[in-house]
């Protein structure tokens, strides 16, 4: 790999775009003697399987002991095995039943496969019985799953929520299951974080109630990515104590030597010969903006070499991974790169495929394609065995394939931007070079803060502690409804706090008041029955927590779109509105929210449009108060909030490459959008305000320094806490009237609240520090989209000061001042 590295750098568009350069050494498995009984091990044998390695062996004892276990080990580290042997032990000593869940269809039925092979080698016994319960299957094929009662069933949160909870009393249907059940298997926990764990967490404390009422007390196997909390992360999924855990995390498998490339591309040319650039190549000119761009020309373009550059804004990422991926897929690679967008895998893989013919290579480009969870079954599986054999040398994927799902041995991994955790991008990694073989890796980043920090900070990758996962299941918001359901699935008792926490009585109170929930008494005290007359499983996603949904309504096809959460709706969807969908453009001509409608009209334009928002946060109740150490003075805070937001016009931009748009205001207010969530905040005392508005020449200075800071924060929010930076919001403004003071918030994007601004209220001054850090390293004078831009902005980056920032960070922080 390292003569390759040295091919790349040789290649006519580089221009020192690697920052870094790092080789971790391979190791040799580490195995251990484990008894197992001579049918499973004769099937094991008869997979190349003759020795676990030290983690599955001491994760099998942990689960024989009657404990529950994380085993929190690197992708392709065998994970499965560790609960394989387990179900099929129980299964073939007496039928215990084994639950296995995982967050994506995908996912299962990779497992179905790896888990139904071995069982059908089991010679010389009665046969285990494995199958999938998924939405997927008609109804006569659920009868029949119910039918065989099988030993393995495999399945999602999902499923469990609409279609396993509220039919466990029912003999005909999954009474069988609650009477049996011995082993839960939670694979990928720590996908279960934010808004959708906190469901999750709920429907275990549901699934729980049930198995205690039919006298079984399964054990639970949880598999983990590396996070910096998988023991209480996974008891607070599950609803267990982190006392009632083990937590395994040596990886003791065979790994090869792996070399990290960080490739960050240039600054910024003058727009319109990197315009030409990108055409030369059949690419995009900018980032995602230009995501509907042309189909590439016919013929390559000469493009002189140019070195001016503007500010610290560098080159999009994009263009910079398909020329490497190209190269390296033409130079016999097999290459998987990993991209955001589901739309973007299809166009990168496009603008690959062009660009491989173009050089002659029509086989390689038939061999390259896309890979995401929109795909049907059949396509998805034919990618995965195309991997596996070799047959396909190049995929542009989703995070689909960060889970595990077997696809064989690759040699390159591009992370076509940062992954967002270094938990991500390790998983991600772990996709090539499996076994001893060595493997390239190379973070190609994108402008944005995170990426650049990491640039500039490569060590933080290697040696920096995990990311902690974060769930609420005492959000008040989705609490109701998952108590309504464990009401109709099972009577509520008084005893139930145990599984549902302090906040239980109190919404045990409020629904009998709302007659969603009749009291009656027992002999062992006071009952709840559900009243309400539609099934509550079937009224909630369990993924999203808006449930009003808007739907986009295409005027001229007479046909809608698709829908929006009311929330999205207001930003993405509002008069005026410009919406890419499918490859095309239309515009919001009517926005009837009150009828949860809007109507669109297709366009041909290049243009977008942004929202501007005025946001108001009031503190509701304190939870807890503290104060940075550096500074005495500077109040932190922790409370309960209410965040209104009101759209108030937009911005008009006509074509990606536009650095200033033309604002539009509406005719009509929009509704407001209100909130009840969680957030942190902080104060900035009186002496530094005065201080940073002496040392500023513009009259609101100290608005825009303390502007940029908040967006510094929050885009490196996912260095601590497993989220990305939509799922938070912020605030800054002059004066607060709760606090008395200049006040900047820090909220959680979701109601209720799932844990985010919680983590990081106890780690808000390492982050300051890390903020203050990566401003002062980004080469940009006036502030960029690498260190205060935010795509979130609610005044299109308007008011915005970055040296004021760090000035007024030093000073937070009590770092010296230059004059």
């Amino acid at each position: 790999m390292e003569k390759t590295i040295e091919w790349l750098r040789d290649r006519p568009y580089y221009e020192g775009q690697i920052t870094h350069q790092e080789r971790t050494s391979g190791a040799s498995a580490e195995t251990s003697p484990i008894d197992l009984d001579p049918r499973l091990a004769s099937a094991l044998s008869r997979h190349n399987i003759n020795e676990l390695y030290q983690h599955q062996a001491d994760a099998i004892e942990v689960v024989r002991d009657g404990d529950n276990v994380v085993l929190a080990t690197p992708t392709a580290s065998g994970k499965s095995l560790a609960y394989t042997v387990p179900a099929l032990e129980r299964a073939l000593d007496h039928h215990g039943k084994t639950l296995y869940i995982a967050p994506m269809n995908a996912l299962i039925n990779d497992q179905r496969d790896t888990i139904s092979k071995i069982a059908a080698d089991l010679e010389g016994s009665q046969s285990v019985d494995v199958a999938t319960y998924t939405g997927l299957l008609t109804d006569s094929e659920k009868r029949e799953v119910w039918a065989r009662q099988p030993d393995v069933l495999l399945t999602t949160p999902d499923m469990i929520h609409k279609s396993l909870l509220p039919y466990s009393k029912s003999p005909k249907h999954w009474k069988w299951l609650f009477q049996q059940l011995e082993t839960v298997v939670v694979d990928e926990v720590h996908e279960f974080r934010g808004i959708f764990g906190s469901h999750v967490s709920l429907i275990f404390r549901r699934l729980s109630r049930l198995a205690e009422y039919y006298d079984s007390t399964p054990q639970y196997i949880c598999c983990s990515a590396t996070i910096g909390n998988p023991i209480e992360h996974a008891a607070a999924v599950t609803g267990k104590q982190p006392s009632q855990f083990s937590l395994i995390n040596d990886d003791a498998s065979a790994t090869g030597p792996r070399q990290w490339v960080f490739w960050n591309p240039p600054l910024r040319e003058d727009e319109e010969l990197e315009a030409e650039s990108a055409a030369a190549d059949g690419l995009p000119s900018d980032t995602e903006g230009n995501s509907e761009a042309s189909p590439p020309p016919s013929s390559p373009v000469e493009v002189p070499h140019h070195n001016e550059i503007i500010g610290g804004e560098r080159r999009s990422h994009h263009p910079e991974t398909v020329r490497l991926f190209c190269d390296l897929v033409q130079q016999g690679y097999q290459t998987l790169v990993f991209t955001r967008a589901r739309q973007g895998t299809e166009q990168y893989a496009n603008w690959c495929d062009s660009k491989l013919r173009k050089r002659g290579e029509h086989e390689l480009a038939d061999q390259v394609t896309a890979y995401h969870s929109a795909l049907q079954d059949e396509r998805r599986t034919t990618i995965e065995a195309g991997l596996r054999d070799g047959s396909i040398r190049g995929v542009w994927s989703t995070n689909a394939l960060e889970l595990g799902i077997d696809v064989g041995s690759l040699d390159v991994v591009l992370l076509d931007g940062h992954p967002g955790t270094s938990m991500s991008t390790f998983q991600r990694a772990g996709r090539a070079g499996r076994g001893e073989n060595p493997s390239l890796v190379v973070l190609v980043a994108s402008p944005n803060p995170l990426d650049q920090y990491c640039m500039a900070n490569p060590d933080l990758l290697f040696d920096g502690d995990p990311e902690q996962a974060a769930v609420n299941p005492a959000n008040t918001q989705i609490l109701d409804d998952h108590v309504c359901c464990a009401a109709q699935e099972l009577f509520l008792r008084t005893s139930d706090e145990t599984y549902f926490g302090a906040e239980y009585p109190g919404t045990v109170a409020s629904l009998d008041d709302a007659d969603q929930l009749e009291r009656f008494s027992s002999r062992t005290g006071s009952r709840w029955k559900y009243m309400g007359e539609d099934s509550p499983q079937h009224t909630m996603d369990i993924r999203s927590i808006d449930d009003r949904q808007i739907e986009l309504y295409d005027r001229l096809r007479d046909m809608t779109l698709t829908s929006l959460p009311f929330g999205d709706a207001l930003r993405d969807a509002h008069p005026g509105a410009i919406y890419h969908h499918q490859k095309e453009s239309y515009r919001v001509t009517e926005a009837e929210f009150d009828a949860d409608r809007v109507l669109l009209k297709s366009v041909n334009t290049m243009g977008y449009t942004r929202p501007l928002t005025e946001k108001r946060i009031t503190i509701e109740e304190e939870l807890k108060t503290d104060g940075l150490a550096s500074g005495e003075t500077v109040s932190v805070g922790f409370a309960d909030l209410t965040v209104a937001e009101e759209v108030t016009g937009y911005m008009l931009y006509d074509h990606p490459s536009d650095e200033d748009g033309v604002e539009r205001a509406f005719d009509e207010p929009l509704p407001e959008r209100t909130i009840r969530t969680r957030g942190l905040y902080f104060t900035i005392p009186p002496q530094i305000e005065q201080n940073i508005k002496a040392a500023s020449d513009e009259e609101d200075g100290f608005l825009a320094s303390i502007h940029a800071l908040e967006h510094a924060l929050i885009s490196l929010f996912p260095l601590e806490i497993l989220c990305a930076r939509r799922d938070v919001g912020g605030l800054s403004t002059e004066y607060h009237q709760h606090t008395g003071r200049s006040t900047i918030f820090v909220h959680d994007g979701h109601p209720g609240g799932v844990g985010l601004s919680r983590e990081a209220f106890g780690k808000l001054e390492k982050m300051l520090e890390r903020t203050l850090e990566m401003l002062s390293n980004c080469p940009c004078e006036d502030g960029c989209p690498s260190c205060v831009h935010s795509p979130q902005c609610g005044n299109a980056n308007r008011t915005l000061n970055k040296q004021l920032a760090i000035r007024l960070l030093k000073q937070l922080l009590e770092v010296p001042v230059q004059p």
